[in-house]
Protein backbone atom coordinates (compact mmCIF):
# COMPACT_ATOMS: atom_id res chain seq x y z
CA UNK A 1 0.00 0.00 0.00
CA UNK A 2 2.21 2.30 -0.45
CA UNK A 3 5.47 3.60 -1.41
CA UNK A 4 5.22 4.54 2.09
CA UNK A 5 9.00 6.06 1.76
CA UNK A 6 15.71 7.81 9.05
CA UNK A 7 19.62 6.97 11.54
CA UNK A 8 19.12 4.23 14.03
CA UNK A 9 19.00 7.46 16.63
CA UNK A 10 15.04 7.94 14.94
CA UNK A 11 14.00 5.66 17.46
CA UNK A 12 13.74 7.74 20.84
CA UNK A 13 11.65 9.69 18.49
CA UNK A 14 9.86 6.76 17.13
CA UNK A 15 9.20 5.12 20.74
CA UNK A 16 7.61 8.18 21.93
CA UNK A 17 5.43 9.34 19.61
CA UNK A 18 3.61 6.16 19.35
CA UNK A 19 0.06 5.74 21.12
CA UNK A 20 -3.08 3.90 21.39
CA UNK A 21 -6.77 5.60 20.19
CA UNK A 22 -7.64 5.10 23.96
CA UNK A 23 -8.34 9.12 23.87
CA UNK A 24 -10.65 9.52 21.55
CA UNK A 25 -14.04 10.71 22.83
CA UNK A 26 -17.14 8.54 24.12
CA UNK A 27 -18.81 11.08 22.40
CA UNK A 28 -19.11 13.21 19.33
CA UNK A 29 -17.86 16.83 20.37
CA UNK A 30 -20.53 19.50 18.73
CA UNK A 31 -18.74 22.43 19.32
CA UNK A 32 -18.05 24.80 16.50
CA UNK A 33 -15.21 22.63 15.05
CA UNK A 34 -17.60 22.11 11.88
CA UNK A 35 -19.41 24.83 9.90
CA UNK A 36 -23.44 24.97 9.90
CA UNK A 37 -23.72 24.50 6.13
CA UNK A 38 -20.64 22.71 3.71
CA UNK A 39 -18.23 25.84 3.07
CA UNK A 40 -18.68 24.73 -0.58
CA UNK A 41 -20.21 22.43 -3.21
CA UNK A 42 -17.60 20.95 -4.64
CA UNK A 43 -16.65 17.96 -3.36
CA UNK A 44 -13.61 17.17 -1.41
CA UNK A 45 -11.22 15.01 -3.64
CA UNK A 46 -9.59 12.28 -0.87
CA UNK A 47 -7.49 9.81 -1.50
CA UNK A 48 -7.03 6.74 0.35
CA UNK A 49 -5.59 2.91 -0.29
CA UNK A 50 -5.56 -0.13 1.91
CA UNK A 51 -3.70 0.22 4.65
CA UNK A 52 -5.85 -0.71 7.05
CA UNK A 53 -6.30 2.46 8.92
CA UNK A 54 -6.70 4.11 5.68
CA UNK A 55 -9.92 2.13 5.43
CA UNK A 56 -11.79 4.50 8.23
CA UNK A 57 -12.56 6.63 5.17
CA UNK A 58 -14.46 4.17 4.03
CA UNK A 59 -16.27 3.42 7.59
CA UNK A 60 -17.10 7.06 7.61
CA UNK A 61 -18.61 7.06 4.38
CA UNK A 62 -20.78 4.62 5.01
CA UNK A 63 -21.66 5.50 7.86
CA UNK A 64 -22.68 8.74 6.73
CA UNK A 65 -20.23 10.81 9.46
CA UNK A 66 -18.79 12.99 6.26
CA UNK A 67 -22.39 14.21 5.92
CA UNK A 68 -22.93 14.58 9.79
CA UNK A 69 -19.57 16.87 9.83
CA UNK A 70 -21.41 18.47 6.88
CA UNK A 71 -18.50 17.93 4.57
CA UNK A 72 -18.77 17.00 1.11
CA UNK A 73 -16.01 14.16 -0.22
CA UNK A 74 -15.51 12.35 -2.71
CA UNK A 75 -13.62 9.30 -2.01
CA UNK A 76 -10.95 7.97 -4.03
CA UNK A 77 -9.14 4.23 -3.77
CA UNK A 78 -5.90 4.05 -5.15
CA UNK A 79 -3.20 1.37 -5.08
CA UNK A 80 -0.74 3.55 -2.20
CA UNK A 81 1.69 4.28 -5.11
CA UNK A 82 -1.12 5.93 -6.79
CA UNK A 83 -2.77 7.67 -4.43
CA UNK A 84 0.85 9.58 -3.36
CA UNK A 85 1.37 10.19 -7.16
CA UNK A 86 -1.92 11.62 -7.92
CA UNK A 87 -2.04 13.65 -4.91
CA UNK A 88 1.82 15.06 -5.76
CA UNK A 89 0.50 15.91 -9.41
CA UNK A 90 -2.73 17.63 -8.02
CA UNK A 91 -5.42 15.22 -8.89
CA UNK A 92 -6.33 15.23 -5.25
CA UNK A 93 -7.20 17.43 -2.70
CA UNK A 94 -6.10 15.22 0.47
CA UNK A 95 -4.54 12.04 1.12
CA UNK A 96 -3.41 9.74 4.02
CA UNK A 97 0.54 8.97 3.42
CA UNK A 98 3.80 7.96 5.58
CA UNK A 99 5.86 11.42 6.15
CA UNK A 100 8.84 9.79 4.37
CA UNK A 101 6.30 10.26 1.20
CA UNK A 102 5.26 13.49 2.13
CA UNK A 103 8.82 14.63 2.54
CA UNK A 104 10.19 13.06 -0.75
CA UNK A 105 7.11 14.47 -3.04
CA UNK A 106 8.03 18.43 -1.26
CA UNK A 107 11.38 17.31 -2.27
CA UNK A 108 10.56 16.51 -5.71
CA UNK A 109 8.98 19.75 -6.41
CA UNK A 110 4.87 18.23 -5.45
CA UNK A 111 2.30 20.52 -7.11
CA UNK A 112 0.21 21.17 -4.92
CA UNK A 113 1.88 21.89 -1.97
CA UNK A 114 1.76 19.59 0.81
CA UNK A 115 0.52 20.60 4.24
CA UNK A 116 0.40 17.76 7.59
CA UNK A 117 -2.78 18.41 9.58
CA UNK A 118 -3.66 15.03 11.49
CA UNK A 119 -1.18 11.99 12.86
CA UNK A 120 -3.27 9.57 12.09
CA UNK A 121 -1.36 6.08 12.57
CA UNK A 122 2.24 4.41 12.72
CA UNK A 123 3.17 0.90 11.45
CA UNK A 124 3.83 -1.21 14.19
CA UNK A 125 4.54 -4.32 12.58
CA UNK A 126 2.81 -4.00 9.60
CA UNK A 127 5.91 -3.21 7.01
CA UNK A 128 8.38 -6.18 7.53
CA UNK A 129 11.33 -7.24 5.52
CA UNK A 130 11.21 -11.20 5.34
CA UNK A 131 13.27 -13.79 4.58
CA UNK A 132 13.21 -17.65 3.07
CA UNK A 133 14.22 -19.81 5.12
CA UNK A 134 18.53 -19.97 6.01
CA UNK A 135 18.34 -16.35 6.90
CA UNK A 136 18.38 -16.18 10.28
CA UNK A 137 19.40 -12.80 11.31
CA UNK A 138 20.14 -8.88 9.23
CA UNK A 139 24.12 -9.88 8.48
CA UNK A 140 23.01 -13.18 6.67
CA UNK A 141 21.64 -10.80 4.20
CA UNK A 142 25.37 -9.86 3.06
CA UNK A 143 25.26 -10.97 -0.96
CA UNK A 144 21.37 -11.95 -0.94
CA UNK A 145 18.90 -10.63 -3.48
CA UNK A 146 16.43 -8.33 -1.57
CA UNK A 147 13.11 -7.26 -3.39
CA UNK A 148 11.90 -3.80 -2.81
CA UNK A 149 10.51 -0.82 -4.41
CA UNK A 150 13.06 1.33 -4.57
CA UNK A 151 12.79 4.58 -2.53
CA UNK A 152 9.16 3.38 -1.04
CA UNK A 153 8.72 3.48 2.94
CA UNK A 154 10.29 -0.18 3.18
CA UNK A 155 13.23 0.72 1.26
CA UNK A 156 14.13 2.85 3.94
CA UNK A 157 13.00 0.28 6.81
CA UNK A 158 15.63 -2.05 4.91
CA UNK A 159 18.85 0.80 5.15
CA UNK A 160 17.38 1.50 8.50
CA UNK A 161 17.77 -3.12 9.15
CA UNK A 162 20.73 -2.93 7.60
CA UNK A 163 22.70 0.23 9.12
CA UNK A 164 21.68 -1.57 12.68
CA UNK A 165 23.31 -4.43 11.55
CA UNK A 166 26.52 -2.36 10.13
CA UNK A 167 25.74 -3.27 6.55
CA UNK A 168 25.20 -0.80 3.90
CA UNK A 169 22.86 -1.44 0.69
CA UNK A 170 25.81 -2.02 -1.40
CA UNK A 171 26.17 -5.18 0.72
CA UNK A 172 23.19 -6.80 -0.64
CA UNK A 173 21.41 -7.20 -4.42
CA UNK A 174 18.59 -4.49 -4.38
CA UNK A 175 16.09 -5.42 -6.66
CA UNK A 176 13.32 -2.57 -7.88
CA UNK A 177 9.66 -4.11 -7.87
CA UNK A 178 6.22 -3.21 -7.47
CA UNK A 179 4.70 -4.94 -4.31
CA UNK A 180 2.49 -7.25 -6.27
CA UNK A 181 5.84 -8.58 -8.09
CA UNK A 182 7.98 -8.18 -5.51
CA UNK A 183 5.36 -11.11 -3.33
CA UNK A 184 5.18 -13.10 -6.89
CA UNK A 185 9.34 -12.78 -7.29
CA UNK A 186 9.65 -14.31 -3.70
CA UNK A 187 7.30 -16.92 -3.79
CA UNK A 188 8.65 -17.88 -7.50
CA UNK A 189 12.39 -18.21 -5.38
CA UNK A 190 13.58 -15.19 -7.72
CA UNK A 191 15.22 -12.97 -4.34
CA UNK A 192 15.68 -13.98 -1.34
CA UNK A 193 14.53 -11.18 1.01
CA UNK A 194 11.56 -8.93 0.31
CA UNK A 195 10.55 -5.43 2.02
CA UNK A 196 6.63 -5.41 2.09
CA UNK A 197 3.45 -3.86 3.91
CA UNK A 198 0.34 -5.22 5.08
CA UNK A 199 -1.55 -7.05 3.01
CA UNK A 200 1.09 -7.92 0.64
CA UNK A 201 3.19 -9.17 3.91
CA UNK A 202 0.32 -11.68 4.57
CA UNK A 203 1.03 -12.92 0.97
CA UNK A 204 4.69 -13.51 1.52
CA UNK A 205 4.53 -15.12 4.37
CA UNK A 206 2.71 -17.92 3.11
CA UNK A 207 5.67 -19.46 1.25
CA UNK A 208 6.89 -22.15 3.50
CA UNK A 209 9.95 -21.71 5.53
CA UNK A 210 9.82 -17.57 5.45
CA UNK A 211 9.67 -15.69 8.06
CA UNK A 212 9.82 -12.12 9.60
CA UNK A 213 13.39 -11.22 9.73
CA UNK A 214 12.66 -7.30 11.60
CA UNK A 215 9.94 -4.54 11.11
CA UNK A 216 8.25 -1.66 12.24
CA UNK A 217 7.84 -2.93 15.29
CA UNK A 218 11.81 -3.29 16.11
CA UNK A 219 11.38 0.73 14.71
CA UNK A 220 8.99 1.95 16.69
CA UNK A 221 6.64 4.91 14.48
CA UNK A 222 9.49 4.70 12.07
CA UNK A 223 6.55 4.63 9.54
CA UNK A 224 3.76 7.67 10.72
CA UNK A 225 0.96 8.12 8.61
CA UNK A 226 -0.91 11.55 8.26
CA UNK A 227 -3.51 13.72 6.61
CA UNK A 228 -2.18 15.64 3.97
CA UNK A 229 -3.99 18.37 2.30
CA UNK A 230 -3.53 20.58 -0.51
CA UNK A 231 -2.72 24.11 0.97
CA UNK A 232 -4.95 25.49 -1.28
CA UNK A 233 -7.90 24.16 0.13
CA UNK A 234 -7.16 25.13 3.19
CA UNK A 235 -6.60 28.25 2.21
CA UNK A 236 -10.01 28.54 0.63
CA UNK A 237 -11.85 25.80 2.36
CA UNK A 238 -10.59 25.78 6.34
CA UNK A 239 -13.59 25.03 8.09
CA UNK A 240 -13.90 21.89 5.27
CA UNK A 241 -10.15 20.89 6.54
CA UNK A 242 -11.99 21.06 10.12
CA UNK A 243 -14.51 19.02 9.17
CA UNK A 244 -11.97 16.03 7.77
CA UNK A 245 -10.24 16.12 11.29
CA UNK A 246 -13.43 15.51 13.20
CA UNK A 247 -14.43 13.01 11.21
CA UNK A 248 -11.59 10.80 11.91
CA UNK A 249 -11.94 10.95 15.24
CA UNK A 250 -15.83 10.80 15.01
CA UNK A 251 -14.98 7.07 12.47
CA UNK A 252 -12.39 5.82 15.43
CA UNK A 253 -14.76 6.09 18.23
CA UNK A 254 -17.43 4.23 16.12
CA UNK A 255 -15.32 1.72 14.86
CA UNK A 256 -14.00 1.70 19.00
CA UNK A 257 -17.57 1.31 20.00
CA UNK A 258 -18.56 -1.04 17.25
CA UNK A 259 -16.07 -3.33 16.11
CA UNK A 260 -17.54 -6.41 14.19
CA UNK A 261 -19.83 -4.12 11.99
CA UNK A 262 -16.97 -1.84 11.09
CA UNK A 263 -14.20 -4.28 10.48
CA UNK A 264 -17.00 -6.09 8.64
CA UNK A 265 -17.37 -2.68 6.47
CA UNK A 266 -13.02 -2.59 5.94
CA UNK A 267 -12.82 -6.25 5.79
CA UNK A 268 -15.50 -6.92 2.76
CA UNK A 269 -14.00 -3.87 1.21
CA UNK A 270 -10.87 -5.53 -0.06
CA UNK A 271 -11.74 -8.70 0.32
CA UNK A 272 -10.90 -10.39 3.39
CA UNK A 273 -12.27 -12.10 6.42
CA UNK A 274 -13.16 -9.97 9.71
CA UNK A 275 -10.31 -12.25 11.28
CA UNK A 276 -8.07 -11.53 9.07
CA UNK A 277 -8.66 -7.53 8.93
CA UNK A 278 -8.45 -7.85 12.97
CA UNK A 279 -4.64 -9.16 12.42
CA UNK A 280 -3.81 -6.33 10.28
CA UNK A 281 -5.20 -3.74 12.76
CA UNK A 282 -2.70 -5.19 15.41
CA UNK A 283 0.15 -3.99 13.81
CA UNK A 284 -1.13 -0.89 13.75
CA UNK A 285 -0.89 2.12 16.38
CA UNK A 286 -3.25 4.98 16.44
CA UNK A 287 -2.66 8.62 17.92
CA UNK A 288 -4.41 10.25 20.16
CA UNK A 289 -5.58 14.04 19.64
CA UNK A 290 -3.08 14.63 23.30
CA UNK A 291 -0.41 12.71 21.36
CA UNK A 292 -1.00 14.60 17.95
CA UNK A 293 -1.05 18.08 19.74
CA UNK A 294 2.28 17.15 21.23
CA UNK A 295 4.03 15.88 18.27
CA UNK A 296 3.25 18.97 16.11
CA UNK A 297 5.00 21.29 18.38
CA UNK A 298 8.54 22.87 17.60
CA UNK A 299 11.09 21.46 19.76
CA UNK A 300 14.84 19.91 19.92
CA UNK A 301 14.11 16.61 20.37
CA UNK A 302 12.71 13.66 18.40
CA UNK A 303 9.09 13.68 19.98
CA UNK A 304 9.13 16.90 17.87
CA UNK A 305 7.29 16.40 14.57
CA UNK A 306 9.28 19.28 12.62
CA UNK A 307 11.87 18.28 14.52
CA UNK A 308 12.04 15.05 12.77
CA UNK A 309 11.02 15.39 9.89
CA UNK A 310 14.74 17.31 9.31
CA UNK A 311 16.42 14.57 10.75
CA UNK A 312 14.08 12.26 8.48
CA UNK A 313 15.21 14.82 5.15
CA UNK A 314 18.74 14.32 6.51
CA UNK A 315 18.65 10.25 5.97
CA UNK A 316 16.48 10.17 2.88
CA UNK A 317 19.04 12.67 1.51
CA UNK A 318 22.12 10.72 2.42
CA UNK A 319 20.89 7.67 1.40
CA UNK A 320 19.87 8.87 -2.20
CA UNK A 321 16.22 8.81 -2.01
CA UNK A 322 15.87 12.64 -2.51
CA UNK A 323 18.25 14.91 -4.22
CA UNK A 324 17.48 18.18 -1.94
CA UNK A 325 16.50 18.64 0.80
CA UNK A 326 12.50 19.99 1.00
CA UNK A 327 11.54 23.18 2.43
CA UNK A 328 10.31 22.09 5.89
CA UNK A 329 9.03 25.78 6.71
CA UNK A 330 5.41 25.47 6.55
CA UNK A 331 4.86 21.63 6.56
CA UNK A 332 3.10 21.59 9.44
CA UNK A 333 -0.44 22.92 10.78
CA UNK A 334 -1.63 22.10 13.87
CA UNK A 335 -5.16 24.82 13.98
CA UNK A 336 -7.32 21.79 12.85
CA UNK A 337 -6.04 19.34 15.56
CA UNK A 338 -5.78 22.54 18.00
CA UNK A 339 -9.56 23.09 17.76
CA UNK A 340 -10.38 19.45 17.65
CA UNK A 341 -9.28 19.47 20.94
CA UNK A 342 -10.33 22.09 22.38
CA UNK A 343 -13.75 21.17 21.37
CA UNK A 344 -13.14 18.40 23.75
CA UNK A 345 -13.51 20.13 26.73
CA UNK A 346 -16.45 22.03 25.72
Amino acid sequence: MKLRTLVCSLAVFLVSLMVAVSCTPSQRPTANTSPATPHSTTPIRLGFSNWPSYLNWQVAQEKEIFADRQVDVDLKFYDYEKSVQVMAQGQLDANVQTLSDSLTSIANGSQPDQVIVLATDASNGGDAIIVRKGINKIADLKGKTVATQLGAIDHFLLLLGLKKAGLKQTDIQLKNLDPRATVAAFVEGQVDAVGLYLPYTKEALKLPGSKVLFSSKDFPTAIPSHLVVDRKLIEERPQDVQALVNTWFDTLELIRNNPEKSYKIMADYIGVSVEEFKAYEREIKFFSPAENLKAFQPGSGMTSLPYAAQEISNFLLANGIIKKQPDLSQLFDDRFIKAYAASLKG
